[in-house]
């Protein structure tokens, strides 16, 4: 399957942020890395071995971007205040320069909308991004989620980090055009009941999202689903396969 990186130095995050991307055709599907991971990480870890067959049958085209998570959130050392502007720029990267690259780069104004998904720390990412940016995105797939961050920022809160925490500012979205385009979405949470899984964390988001009228499914799975690539990787083409039909 034939793969292409590209790079550029983002204004927003003041580095350079790569891009890797498998396949022609279909609908445009980025994958959001998890903690300390990076663009390649769905590829060492064989997420795109069992994503081929949608690939070579032109039903998805998948993208693969880099992530802060690392020096923000789940930082040890970052002060919370840092944590949630570092991520405050990682939005406006995407909303700015990843999210209309990739609609470019899939035919421009008429292109299909994005679908993200992401599983730990990229599940929040893909949720994050869909949440807010619904005019670029209609479809998340987000496996074993963590959405609760008050334990990793020190009793701190800013807008920053209200306006990047979907358990918080969903419920204070309105009826209007945002609402609206959520409502044009669907939300796929997932996770297992096995090691180092926290399933209520989803089914907390998805009462969320439901009380808003936006279109979503929890799926939990077994005890002998863990916290681990094996899972993602059984769970990711099959919700994708159903999903981009």
């Amino acid at each position: 399957m034939e793969k292409s990186v590209t790079r550029w130095r983002s204004p927003a995050l003041n580095r350079e942020m790569p891009l890797a991307t498998w396949g022609f055709y279909g609908k445009p599907v980025l994958i959001f890395p998890t903690a300390g991971g990076d663009f390649e990480e769905c590829e060492r870890f064989l997420m795109l071995r069992v994503l081929q067959p949608l690939v070579d049958a032109g039903k998805i085209k998948v993208y693969s971007c880099g992530s802060i998570s690392g020096e923000g959130w789940l930082s040890s050392e970052a002060a919370p205040a840092y944590k949630s502007f570092l991520q405050a720029r990682f939005d406006e990267y995407l909303v700015n320069e990843l999210l209309p690259h990739i609609r470019k780069d899939c035919g421009g104004a008429d292109s299909p909308k994005i679908a993200v998904t992401g599983a730990s720390i990229g599940a929040y990412n893909a949720v994050n991004a869909a949440a807010k940016h619904p005019e670029h995105i209609d479809l998340c797939v987000a496996m074993s989620g963590t959405y609760y961050f008050d334990r990793w920022m020190s009793g701190h809160h800013d807008a920053n980090y209200y306006f990047n925490s979907p358990v918080q500012f969903l419920p204070g979205v309105q009826p209007g055009p945002q609402l609206d385009a959520l409502c044009q979405s669907f939300f796929l949470i997932a996770s297992g009941r096995g090691r180092y899984e926290a399933p209520a964390e989803s089914e907390k988001l998805c009462a969320i999202l439901g009380s808003k009228g936006i279109p979503n499914r929890l799926e939990l799975w077994g005890e002998d689903a863990h916290h681990d690539w094996p899972t993602w990787r059984t769970m990711l083409p099959m919700f994708l396969d159903k999903l981009t039909r």
